[in-house]
């Protein structure tokens, strides 16, 4: 078990995945056979975000740092492919579907799917800085992300996420909606399988951190499935509830796990928790002021899925435009005023970006920020939503 292990964990492995999709080391970068030497040591600042087009199927990659990493791509439909996969388990993906479901879709689901989705996240992200386990080694392997490189690898997050999201999804809706749930299934397989790969193929993550969020977030949905309706019932359960929603997971955040070195994790993972917490309050807000209503938790019968539609396309990409528009502003005052006041408590220059990493400045600017956005985007825009007549 050790050894298959061992071997689960070899960058060697991701490296021959990458050269069989066509993914290979610019020559000055290391050999680009599958026998190349393994990497000797961990270097954060060897890999970029591609820009400009290719040259002969050449890609040159920026950091930040002194150190510039090529690759070359020999072939383009793995490339881009993997490239959107790995868009489908990022915060752009998050910002925009998550919000999607609830205004559009059903807002019931959607509430299961933001609780699994918080819950998978944050056990993930905390499971990476007590394990500290090293992302692959680069040489053999070809880096194509630069921003998680300082965050360690075990488990992969993008892989628990995509895990958590279509199958919460499929087994919110099984029993509401009447579809075949062999497709239903086929999705959700599909979509996860296309987020795990993406992950190796751009060289972010070992056969084995996939495979261990994967199974971290089964264990975490069979555990927690029993317990979904009565975690989605506290929404009402008492008007202490939002305070409690606020403490544990700002004391989660200001207590995160201390890393040798900055990494965004902390950040990343205030911003869920932020973010989970603020649409949490939502519901209770709608509920205790019956602001908006919510749907019922199981229809009298398995209702059909309705045909998509121009006009109901037209509706929906309006009130997700309405929205967006509407969260982008809250976020900006809110991140802008709270940073403000942070800065005089603190006394700290403005202008210096380096003092957002601060534990002090970066839990409560971030956790104040993502409430904030939590909360119009589960109450405010669905109230807007029906001013505007778009309910």
């Amino acid at each position: 078990m050790a050894e298959l292990l061992r071997s689960l964990q070899d960058s060697q492995l991701v490296a021959r995945f990458q050269r069989r999709c066509g993914l290979f080391p610019a020559p000055d970068e290391g050999p680009c056979e599958d026998g190349a030497a393994p990497g000797l040591g961990h270097l954060p600042e060897a890999t970029g975000k591609g820009r400009g087009g290719p040259a002969h199927g050449l890609r040159r990659v920026t950091a930040s740092q002194a150190h510039v990493q090529k690759y070359i791509v020999k072939n383009y439909f793995y490339y881009y492919l993997f490239r959107f996969s790995a868009a489908l388990g990022q915060e752009v993906f998050y910002i925009t579907f998550l919000p999607f479901t609830y205004w559009n879709v059903d807002s019931y689901v959607s509430r299961r799917l933001i609780i699994i989705w918080v819950l998978v996240m944050y056990v993930g992200q905390v499971a990476k800085d007590i394990l500290k386990w090293p992302r692959p080694f680069s040489p053999p392997v070809v880096r194509l992300e630069k921003r998680l490189i300082a965050e360690y690898g075990m488990p992969s997050t993008h892989a628990m996420a995509a895990t958590a999201i279509p199958f919460t999804i499929l087994i919110s809706t099984v029993d509401r909606y009447q579809y075949p749930f062999v497709w239903g299934l086929i999705v959700a397989v599909v979509f996860s399988t296309l987020v795990c790969l993406s992950r190796l193929y751009t060289g972010m993550h070992t056969v084995l951190d996939v495979l261990g969020g994967i199974l971290i977030t089964m264990i975490l949905i069979v555990l927690t499935y029993p317990a979904w309706t009565l975690i989605d019932h506290l929404n009402s359960a008492s008007p202490l509830f939002p305070v409690c929603v606020i403490v544990v997971p700002f004391f989660l955040c200001y207590n995160y796990p201390v890393s040798e070195y900055y990494s965004p994790t902390r950040a990343d993972t205030t911003t869920i928790l932020a973010a989970g917490a603020g649409m949490i309050i939502g519901f209770w807000i709608n509920h205790f002021f019956q602001l908006v209503s919510e749907p019922i938790e199981s229809f009298p019968v398995i209702q059909n899925i309705p045909p998509l539609t121009t006009d109901m396309l037209v509706l929906g990409l309006t009130k997700f435009t309405v929205g967006i528009v509407l969260i982008f502003l809250v976020r900006q005052l809110v991140q802008n005023l709270s940073l403000q006041v942070l800065y005089s408590w603190f006394k700290v220059v403005t202008r210096n970006k380096e003092a957002r990493r601060r534990l002090e400045i970066e839990v409560p600017y971030k956790f104040v920020t993502y409430t904030s956005v939590g909360i119009c985007a589960t109450t405010f825009v669905p109230m807007l939503h029906r001013f505007l007549g778009l309910l």
